[in-house]
């Protein structure tokens, strides 16, 4: 195609934002292309996959959603540039299919299932510079155009490049050019705190852009990682999607009926369409009701992104927004899978259904403060009553996104404060914000609940105090068998636990020790129950779980101030550790490297737990994560904890546990 050079214009702040929102767009047009190939594809022999081609889909579906996350950092990097420059990140997207225009008219964005064509339009898409790669049939573009103009323009316009990695490169330029006008500070004056930052989220591109080198930097990660990579950047998505090429033709070429995918919709739709050609509507009621669902989950995703970005971080608030907004992509991925297995109606007989990802008018950031959060906590409980309907079929995946939406609605309501005001959401790291503010109450629910007396937990009942004991959440770290083998008696018949054997204090010490909160204690002597951690700690022990220290709320639920979390991903009892760590043969340090260790201004406080639904931990308070040792890993006010046990950066979630297909069996 035609290539225009570099405008001087786009040296100008206002047309460099103008830029950086169509890298955005490009980028979140991708991730979604990408995740709608993925979900077309076929699930095991069960879908009429012989063994071989089932293990191959598999790894295939892991690799197309790894890139989706992958294209998710790059959004994000994209996002913080914006921010940095002191601009508001874009959220939205035109429709599919996009209209000639929008893009050079050789970058052609539609959603199609999995297939041949559509691996091959993946290939041209991140070819690097120079490649003679085709497109893949059906994806030529409308109309030849060229963007821009040669003249001097005011306006902001797009312009033409030819692969991705140029557009980059464009843009990289034109950032030098405002610095050398500006002066450093000048260009990049937005304020880092409304940044995403790895306190939101684990993803590569969540880093603070705070001068020309971060942003440079941020650049050349995306273009070595995707698009434009050079040839031989080896695990570029240019060169996975190569991998799955070979394999697929190697298939094909054993099975010439080889069909990996279901027929989804290209460029499904959900009303009928003014303009039909290249569109499907869908009239299925089935269909209709879970892409309608899925769509209303996906807009409500990219308005709680948005505002992420109106609040300032690292606060509790800032932090909710991400881990919802995660934990709505969760529900709307068993409902793409789901909709590209229905039927699209009569209209359309020869193809399923598929998520139109439908984009909202208008995703820009809500304004901060008690509205925008009563807004969230309405649209939470709309989307959790409408997935009733959708759950009545009792299609398992149905079924999951509705457990999932109904969790989540439990988690806006209880997080989003509707009475603080909009400056109390976005206080600073370590000053009274909206967990620090309920720490007194939920420390008070802890110490003054009754004893429990739920299915799993004994309560024995001594002169003294009454001792709790929780098997289920017992790792058998012995202390209480060696520590007061008088009272808790291993292996025998009948009664085992004696609270009166011991003087009381001995065997507070010994309930204090218990590392899993398996032995909790009710004083009846009149001094105090246990108090309250003056330290939030989470210590790394060697190959095993974690063991938090803390006034701790786990999913919602206070759970007193000491647990033991699963992070090797095979506990039966998640998020608790049930020991089988040691059954798999897990590996894994308890001596993690240091990393910022800033000393917080406050050190105590609610430490709020939330596992998120395959996937990581995702943990919100004042946190010191330590080695086995004792010594500082890491000071946190949120962070995501691996516990899939895939991370290359334990303690922390790399996105690991998308790639290896890591299941939590839990809802939330």
């Amino acid at each position: 195609m035609n290539d225009v050079s570099l405008p001087a214009a786009l040296t100008q702040r206002e047309v460099l934002i103008h830029a950086l929102y169509e890298a955005a767009e490009l980028e979140h047009n991708l991730m979604c292309t990408y995740l709608y190939a993925a979900v077309s594809l076929k699930d095991g022999e069960a879908e009429g996959l012989s063994a071989e081609e089932a293990a191959a889909v598999k790894r295939w579906r892991q690799v197309l959603l790894g890139v989706a996350i992958e294209e998710m950092g790059h959004l994000a990097a994209v996002w913080n540039i914006t921010s940095a420059l002191g601009g508001s990140p874009r959220f939205g997207r035109t429709n599919f299919p996009l209209d000639p225009g929008y893009l050079p008219a050789c970058v052609v964005v539609k959603l199609a299932p999995f297939t041949a064509d559509t691996l091959q339009h993946f290939v041209f898409l991140e070819r690097p510079h120079g490649s003679t790669e085709q497109d893949g049939a059906g994806f030529a573009y409308e109309r030849a155009y060229i963007r821009g103009s040669g003249g001097a323009r005011l306006t902001p316009m797009g312009v033409d490049y030819s692969t991705v990695g140029d557009f980059y490169a464009a843009l990289g330029e034109g950032l030098r050019a405002l610095v050398a006008r500006y002066g450093e500070s000048n260009a990049f004056d937005g304020d880092p705190a409304l940044q995403l930052s790895p306190e939101e989220v684990g993803l590569a591109g969540a880093k603070h852009v705070r001068c020309l080198k971060t942003a440079l930097a941020a650049f050349a990660a995306i273009v070595e990682q995707g698009e434009g990579a050079p040839r031989d950047t080896v695990g570029s998505h240019y060169q996975k999607f190569l991998g799955i090429r070979t394999e697929l033709r190697a298939l094909m070429a054993k099975n010439p009926d080889f069909a990996p995918a279901h027929p989804a919709a290209t460029n499904p739709v959900l009303r009928r369409p003014p303009r039909p050609e290249g569109r499907v509507w869908l009239e299925n009621p089935d269909a209709v009701a879970t892409v309608d669902l899925a769509n209303a989950c996906y807009g409500l995703m990219l308005r709680l992104l948005a505002y992420a970005y109106a609040v300032r971080g690292p606060s509790a608030e800032k932090s909710l927004a991400v881990d919802l907004a995660i934990g709505l992509m969760q529900a709307v991925m068993p409902l793409a899978e789901r909709a590209a297995r229905l039927p699209a109606g009569p209209s359309n007989p020869q193809c399923n259904a598929g998520m139109s990802f439908i984009a909202l008018r208008d995703s820009a950031a809500l304004p901060a403060g008690p509205a925008a959060r009563r807004l969230f906590v309405e649209r939470f409980a709309q989307l959790s009553e409408g997935a009733a309907t959708v759950r009545a079929s009792g299609e398992p995946r149905a079924v999951a996104a509705a457990d999932q939406l109904t969790s989540l609605a439990s988690r806006a309501s209880q997080g989003f404060d509707l009475t603080a005001a909009a400056a109390a959401s976005a206080a600073p790291a370590g000053a009274p914000d909206v967990a620090a503010a309920a720490a007194a109450s939920v420390t008070a629910a802890v110490t003054a609940a009754p004893p429990s007396k739920s299915a799993g937990v004994e309560t024995v009942q001594g002169r003294q105090i009454e001792l709790q004991f929780e098997a289920k959440r017992c790792i058998h770290s012995r202390f209480c068998v060696t520590w007061a083998p008088r009272v808790f008696l291993a292996n025998v018949q009948g009664p085992w636990i004696h609270p009166d054997a011991v003087p009381v204090e001995r065997l507070v010490e010994v309930a204090h020790a218990c590392p899993s909160g398996a032995i909790r204690y009710r004083r009846k002597d009149g001094a105090p129950d246990e108090p309250v951690p003056e330290v939030n700690l989470a210590t790394v022990r060697e190959a095993g779980p974690y063991a938090f220290r803390a006034a701790l709320q786990i999913d919602g639920v206070p759970a007193g101030f000491r647990a033991t979390l699963c992070r090797c991903g095979a506990s039966r009892n998640k998020p608790y550790c049930d020991g089988s760590h040691h059954e798999i043969g897990f590996n894994a340090t308890g001596e993690p490297p240091s990393g910022k260790t800033d000393m917080l201004a406050l050190r105590d406080g609610v430490l709020a737990i939330d596992p998120q639904a395959n996937g990581p931990l995702r943990v919100r308070g004042n946190l010191e994560i330590t080695g086995g040792t004792g010594r500082v890993v890491a000071r946190v006010t949120s962070a995501s904890l691996c516990r899939c046990g895939g991370s290359a950066n334990k303690p922390f979630c790399d996105g690991t546990h998308t790639k290896i297909g890591f299941r939590s069996g839990e809802t939330s």
